[in-house]
């Protein structure tokens, strides 16, 4: 009787990927496919836990960069392989489906195994791969004319494009499923940006696509932002992403002035510093064009985590947000934000006794929640 494809297999690709040997991933899951593995249940399985545990050894610091983005991209050779075995080919008999990323989401592999799965299940896809832009997405739809676009996102400060992506679809007449972290754990930002559909993994996503033709259709009607988002009419948003630039560099300059040992950091240090507060201020924004601070307490909580890690205090992370409330005094939804996320951070890693500043915040580089 064939082996289940999760469990061993899955712990074989496991130790290929973390030595960094494609022949032995592609191994281990063309053997399990030899012995009669069902291809889907190996996809998610299989490499979707593996690929989630890279995940979180990154997180937990026992996983450099470099050696996380060589097992992704073992991972999708992976995929891959599966994609060619004989066990895996089939004729497309259900309809057409385009499974793309937002523009500037370059976390593919969800995307990818959804794509798979739905070639499993008989549809024929048009896999676009990561960070496609709108404009190029659209003309695919004029071309191919799909059933529905999965859109994919990982990264929650691509939610501002997604709706933009997700409202051009549908002007075009085609509806839309949205998935990836990005959009919630619920789904609730995929509703809030007015997607037809979410799903929370490829099963579900294939399943709901059987069912058939997703709300909306052809000739949707054209919504503006503000008609989901009544909120925006404040113009924080716009504000604060109008004015990105200068708040970086204001609380960069306002962070070195309260930290005396930041003024003896490289030109290198002091770049990746204010490429760790623009994400803070992305994020911000970010949950401004959403109206919910929860995406930015997230944020800051899991980066907080991600710090303690690495051996550097959550407490880092207090200096930037209170001078960044003090620069954005003028916009009570962007300060009611970052009072919540200051309480959470306070309740997840309670401060320790007064003590000299000695370090600058310093944020994680690389990869965001959800990725």
């Amino acid at each position: 009787m064939p082996e289940p494809a999760g469990g061993p297999v899955a712990e074989l690709l496991w130790r290929a990927v973390s030595a960094g040997d494609e022949y032995a991933a592609t191994a281990a899951v063309l053997a399990a496919l030899d012995a009669g593995a069902d291809p889907e249940s190996l996809l998610l399985e299989s490499v979707a836990p593996v690929q989630a545990r890279v995940g979180r050894e990154w997180a937990a610091n026992r996983m450099t960069v470099a050696q996380e983005h060589a097992a992704t991209a073992i991972n999708d050779r992976v995929v891959a392989a599966v994609a060619h075995h004989p066990a895996s080919r089939g004729r497309p008999d259900r309809g057409r489906i385009t499974v793309a990323c937002v523009n500037g989401e370059w976390h593919a592999l969800p995307a990818r195994l959804l794509a798979e799965v739905l070639r499993l299940r008989g549809w024929r896809v048009d896999f676009l791969g990561a960070q496609v832009p709108a404009p190029h997405l659209i003309a695919h739809l004029h071309l191919t004319g799909p059933d529905a676009v999965a859109l994919s996102s990982s990264i929650p400060t691509r939610l501002p494009t997604a709706h933009a992506t997700i409202t051009a679809c549908q002007a075009a007449g085609t509806p839309v499923l949205a998935g990836g972290a990005a959009f919630g754990p619920d789904g609730r930002y995929a509703r809030l940006l007015g997607a037809d559909a979410w799903a929370a993994d490829a099963r579900s996503a294939a399943a709901r696509l059987a069912e058939g033709p997703l709300a909306g259709g052809r000739a949707a009607p054209v919504r503006h932002p503000a008609d989901r988002l009544p909120h925006l009419a404040d113009q924080e948003y716009t504000h604060v992403t109008r004015d990105a630039p200068r708040l970086v560099r204001d609380t960069l300059a306002g962070l070195e002035a309260r930290i005396p040992a930041m003024r003896g950091y490289t030109d290198a240090q002091r770049r990746h510093t204010a490429e760790d507060i623009a994400h803070i201020v992305d994020f911000l924004a970010t949950a401004l064009y959403t109206g919910d601070p929860r995406l930015f307490t997230g944020f800051l909580t899991w980066t907080g985590g991600i710090l303690t890690a690495r051996g550097v205090p959550a407490a880092t992370l207090r200096p930037a947000l209170d001078r960044l409330a003090g620069m954005l005094g003028d916009f009570p939804r962007a300060l009611a934000t970052l009072d919540e996320a200051r309480r959470a951070l306070d309740t997840a890693f309670p401060p320790a006794p007064a003590a000299p500043e000695t370090t600058g915040p310093r944020p994680p580089r690389g990869r965001r929640p959800g990725s």
